[in-house]
């Protein structure tokens, strides 16, 4: 027999979320089912999701614009991971009444993957890996990052993180956005230069900004043009930051070393895209705040939002 109350756990990728945190009372109270693949369509989604009153959506996976909120009826609550989530029209939310909710944050996550993709794509880690399981030895030659330069497009928490890694390994640091002061770059001692210079000078451009209509094809064609041959292009950030048509033909006739991406335009990735295709191009899919720690913080805090919002309403 279903209780009143129908909670959806959505894009459970790995399968984890009821195993990640304690959900015995919110299922005491509430019918709760969890769903580990991603829909795209409009019409499917409002499908789906039609009979629930709550939704726990993990950041920036399944879309909840206007037009399909409108279509959800029942829907009183939404639990999103992570500080913000694009992918929610937080004014169709308020028009319509639905409560929005926020789970708390783990930064450490994605600067790690972001340095681990520096790395990995400076000393050839995946392809000499892969040479070692084939029987080969040694067929690369790996980029030193001691003396290089690092330039941070973007120099808020994450990219001061970058920062203190790149100073570990002696390189040097620059960083550019557009309100960012000599006075902050210095603070973190990293020196402040132009746009124009950071992509002409840097041997690894990471870029590390909050997607908005402003920032949204920060690095295009003519960024990308000034980049050195040898130079590597590294986003884990959000993927529309790039021109991705740029990156692709730029990517296609060799003009970079290469890039390391953890974001793109659509996602997933479809199977068929060049990206996947391009042997100069390290990517992993959106992983960046995919750890255990930050896992356990995102549905740990879920239930506690849920417990007492059920409680408050229904208790």
């Amino acid at each position: 027999m279903h209780k009143v109350i129908q909670i959806a756990v959505l894009d459970d990728y790995q399968k984890v979320a009821l195993q990640t945190a304690d959900w015995t009372v919110v299922q005491q109270l509430a019918d709760v089912v969890v769903f580990d693949d991603h829909l795209e369509k409009e019409e499917t989604i409002v499908e789906r999701l039609l009979p629930f009153q709550v939704l726990c959506v993990m950041r920036e996976r399944t879309p909840l614009n206007k037009s399909i909120l409108s279509k959800l009826h029942h829907l009183k609550l939404i639990v999103s991971t992570g500080r913000r989530n694009a992918s929610i029209d937080v004014e169709a939310c308020n028009e319509f009444g639905i409560e929005l909710r926020h789970t708390d944050y783990v930064e450490s996550g994605a600067p790690e993957l972001t340095w681990a993709l520096l790395m990995a794509i400076a000393r050839n880690i995946i392809v000499e890996n892969e040479n070692f399981r084939s029987g080969k030895w040694q067929s690369t030659v790996g980029t030193d990052l001691s003396g290089k330069t690092l330039g941070l497009v973007g120099l808020g928490r994450i990219g001061q993180k970058m920062a203190k890694f790149a100073q570990v390994f002696d390189m040097d640091v620059v960083a550019w956005s557009q309100n960012l002061t000599a006075e902050k770059a210095a603070e973190a001692g990293v020196k402040l230069v132009s746009k124009a210079e950071l992509f002409r000078t840097a041997d690894f451009v990471s870029i590390h900004l909050v997607l908005s209509e402003r920032s949204r094809g920060v690095v295009g064609a003519e960024e990308l043009a000034l980049m050195k041959k040898e130079a590597y292009l590294i986003n884990t950030s959000r993927g529309p930051l790039i021109d991705e048509t740029a990156l692709i033909d730029t990517l296609k006739h060799k003009r970079i070393a290469g890039a390391a991406l953890d974001v793109f335009d659509i996602e997933p990735l479809p199977e068929n895209h060049i990206l996947r295709k391009l042997d100069h191009v390290l990517a992993t899919p959106h992983i960046g705040y995919v750890t255990e720690k930050t896992y356990q913080v995102f549905y740990e805090n879920t239930v506690r939002i849920i417990e007492q919002w059920l409680k408050a309403h229904f208790v």
